[in-house]
């Protein structure tokens, strides 16, 4: 059973997604959060495995609470964090992806595409669709650029994960990396699973942020 808590500040909104998400036989929304501060206190007390955190929100924002629900130690229940956006280029794209967000969800999307996101991120995976994806890489181009840094730990992959990482940052999917290497996706996901492991990140989206951060992939490049 996948438990969801919902934070938006509408009501309308937040109710909505409550009747779809309470209509499936494998979810339950365990709790409901109008503002930031409360989201936080509720993942505390619920353990969710998923929120639906809407970026602008009163007293605390999305951003905000995200990091707070994530600061918990290593063998704690750590949720997965599902962004909600207005606009599909929301402005905070880059900034949710630090703070530990798995993925993006307009608030006007289908019921049918609000469970299967639901799904995919409890189930691990990072939810970033390509336009999601160009966005990053258009924000992270227009920043100022800081010395880059990159991690020891990259110079534990193999030729082939470094490949397979510059592609995901490229925003491919899975089958589309597979294709391009000329190898079976299944391959590709063993690889992204190696990856994960040494770099220790949780998902895609982090992986699409230490590729750029680290300068193993450039805007443009």
């Amino acid at each position: 059973m996948i438990k969801v808590l919902l934070a938006d500040d509408q009501a309308m909104v937040r109710e909505g997604f409550a009747a779809v998400l309470a209509a499936q036989p494998d979810m339950r929304v365990v709790g409901g959060a109008a503002d930031g501060e409360e989201a936080v206190v509720a993942a505390r007390r619920y353990h969710p495995d998923v929120v639906l955190m809407d970026i602008r929100m009163p007293r605390l924002d999305g951003l905000a609470a995200t990091r707070q629900v994530l600061a918990v130690p290593p063998d704690a229940h750590r949720p997965r964090v599902l962004m909600l956006t207005t606009f599909d280029l929301d402005e905070y794209v880059f900034d949710a992806l630090r703070a530990g967000a798995s993925g993006f969800l307009l608030k006007d999307a289908p019921a049918a595409e609000l469970v299967a996101a639901v799904r995919v991120v409890a189930a691990g995976e990072a939810l970033l669709a390509p336009s999601v994806t160009r966005r990053l890489i258009e924000d992270y181009a227009t920043r100022a650029r800081p010395a880059l840094v990159r991690p020891a730990a990259l110079d534990s992959l193999t030729p082939r994960e470094l490949d397979v990482l510059r592609l995901v940052a490229k925003g491919l999917s899975n089958a589309e990396i597979a294709g391009q290497l000329v190898v079976a996706e299944q391959t590709v996901k063993t690889h992204l699973g190696r990856i994960f492991t040494k770099l220790d990140l949780r998902d895609r989206a982090q992986a699409v942020v230490v590729a750029y951060e680290s300068g193993l992939v450039t805007p443009g490049g």
